[in-house]
């Protein structure tokens, strides 16, 4: 069948700078082929962001496939798309109405569609996928995947995609297995092949060409980071309950193990990783292995962090060390499980009852996971507390252009305060919650370090500087007044704050954090290009260090940019740092899908434009 060519609007053009969105029907064979769309683009030198949206359930449901294409290197998701290769027919509607006027619908045209089913201002690009498919193979289940091949085929050739950068991709992937390579090249060429025979070669106009803007940078998923990060940072505990966005964090940390953490000459293994009843018992098991001189993490998403918060609080009470790496998801409860948000960092800063205040790590990207949750272990021994690493969805699920992982072989794991059995036998003296030295962090000893000394009652109830119980008010604000001082000690130590000028002075600036970074550096050169500057800073960090009061106080209005309703980073900065709430405005969004440079710009300039209008009443007439 040949392709509808609609021409009430000129079609849209661009090289190395589009959007293509698949949309498939989950548990159909079309990963696999989506991702090697992906990667073929990348071998060709021009940067790609790939985000898969998917459903919580194993099969049946829609799943959509978004690759953004961009020569400038732009990583945050753009909004909209170009070309949507529409394969469900449960999400056509929707589908054909998220194409950008002027755009690219591709379908499968096996089956005959009216005219109705189309827009006018687009182009349709109908290719027979299943009728090629069931002419050349016989097998169903080979019908199915091969047709997304086929498919791949075609949309190489219609966008100029180099196909030896695709059979090099099956070859890695299908080294040793020659006849699945060959089957896999064959159905390549057969999409191109009945697209060169078929179609106008100048249909689409939407190219790639070979770029070199690609350079040192890798292409990896948040989670795979996070967990060869914990490797690194000498975690040898790993106790943990599925649960979507996090389970594939603490399955690559036993592949990893299972490769580094094997005795070479015993085989025995090094590590512990134990999948525990529940969230609960996970934390318990990574507070009981971090007490006992392991150390331990956990990797979880918003429910289990609300299951774990009464081990939470004993561990910041008692003051042991521990992990939680927070791959969050949509909530409030069971939420949206397989979307995004930024939504759990007040329940993590506070989490447990009574006063209680824990550090955060905010990782823009999956390298900053690899560093954090290795400097995420040497924290919590130094502090002796609960460290938490803030992730999400959209980092920790999708792979990402960033970075490469670099680690100082010479870098020693920092336990903190440890007595020795030397000192407690030369007689210095020990007592577990006292501060000697003024910052806050008391000596621990490991047990069994001595025969005789250095021993301590862990305990969730209120104690002296000795560890001995005590129910006395001035000894229980003594210990609080000690562990808030601790809490400011972590400002110094924590990652710090990435602060960026705009071109030209301004009292207006911008504060974010997370995966919101990629799209909120488009916004900024999108909004400089519009002759608006501002200042921005990226928190990497809570505490907030004290350059953040700086650059609020240095700013008339600052924008604070995040994935959630309720504003939560704006509501901890006017908490922590007691700034006056007028001065903060809330950009927030929080659909479950990763924030757009089009949406912060729009949110910025919608409350600029009524601000004008205020100073300005007669705008209005």
């Amino acid at each position: 069948m040949q392709a509808v060519n609609v021409h009430l609007r000129q079609p849209v053009t661009a090289t190395n700078d589009f959007v293509v969105k698949f949309a498939n029907v989950n548990g159909s064979g079309s990963a696999s082929a989506n991702e090697l769309f992906a990667r073929s683009i990348l071998r060709m030198g021009v940067p790609v962001s790939p985000r898969n949206i998917f459903p919580s359930n194993i099969q049946g449901l829609p799943t959509w496939y978004e690759v953004r294409v961009s020569g400038k290197g732009w990583l945050g998701r753009r909004g909209g798309c170009d070309m949507m290769v529409a394969m469900n027919p449960q999400t056509w509607a929707q589908d054909v109405k998220e194409i950008e006027p002027g755009g690219y619908l591709v379908y499968d045209s096996t089956k005959p569609m009216g005219p109705e089913a189309f827009r006018d201002d687009i182009t349709v690009i109908g290719l027979p996928l299943t009728a090629i498919s069931n002419a050349t193979y016989s097998d169903v289940r080979q019908r199915q995947l091969f047709k997304n091949i086929i498919g791949l085929g075609a949309l190489s050739l219609l966008l100029g995609i180099d196909p030896k950068a695709i059979e090099q991709l099956f070859g890695e992937q299908y080294k040793g297995k020659e006849a699945l390579l060959a089957s896999n090249v064959k159905a390549l060429h057969l999409g191109r092949d009945y697209v060169e025979k078929n179609l106008d070669p100048n249909i689409c106009r939407l190219k790639v060409v070979p770029a070199n803007a690609v350079g040192e940078r890798i292409f990896l998923e948040g989670n795979m980071a996070a967990a060869l990060g914990c490797v690194y940072g000498g975690a040898t505990v790993c106790a943990w309950y599925p649960i979507t966005p996090s389970s594939s964090l603490a399955e690559a940390f036993q592949s990893y193990c299972k490769r580094y953490r094997h005795d070479p000459d015993t085989g025995e293994a090094k590590y512990a990783i134990v999948q525990a009843e529940d969230e609960l018992a996970s934390i318990g098991m990574v507070i009981g292995a971090a007490w006992n001189g392991a150390r331990a993490f956990t990797a979880t998403s918003g429910p289990g962090i609300s299951l774990m918060t009464e081990f939470i609080g004993l561990a910041y009470f008692a003051e042991i060390p521990a992990v939680l790496i927070n791959v969050q998801r949509g909530g409030p409860s069971t939420g949206m499980p397989t979307r995004t948000q930024q939504a759990d960092i007040l329940s993590c800063a506070y989490a447990s009852n009574g006063d209680t205040k824990h550090v955060l790590l905010f990782p823009e990207d999956p390298t900053e996971c690899f560093e954090m949750a290795a400097d995420a272990l040497d924290l919590a021994d130094r502090l002796q507390t609960p460290v938490f690493v803030m992730t999400d969805l959209d980092i920790g699920m999708n792979y990402r252009l960033c970075r490469p992982l670099r680690w100082d072989d010479s870098r020693k794991l920092d336990r903190g305060k440890v007595m020795t059995a030397d000192e407690l036998q030369a007689g210095k003296a020990f007592g577990r919650y006292t501060d000697v030295d003024g910052d806050g962090i008391p000596f621990r000893t490991y047990p069994g370090t001595h025969p005789t000394k250095g021993a301590f009652f862990t305990r969730g109830t209120s104690k002296n500087r000795k560890a001995g119980y005590s129910e006395e008010g001035d000894v229980y604000v003594d210990n609080m007044e000690r562990l808030l001082h601790k809490f400011e000690t972590a400002k110094s130590l924590c990652p710090q704050p990435e602060f960026r000028a705009a071109a030209r002075p301004t009292r207006t600036g911008v504060i974010y954090f997370g995966s919101t970074a990629p799209a909120m550096d488009e916004a900024l050169a999108l909004l400089a290009d519009e002759g608006a500057h501002f200042d921005a800073v990226r928190i990497r960090a809570f505490p907030f260090a004290s350059s953040i009061d700086r650059f609020i106080a240095d700013h008339d209005k600052v924008f604070v940019v995040e994935q959630n309703r309720d504003a939560q980073l704006r509501s901890m900065l006017i908490n922590e740092i007691g700034v006056d709430p007028a001065r903060l405005v809330a950009v927030t969004h929080y659909d479950g899908t990763p924030i757009t440079a089009r949406f912060i710009v729009g949110a910025i300039n919608a409350n600029l434009d009524l601000a004008r209008i205020r100073l300005n009443p007669e705008m209005l007439s």
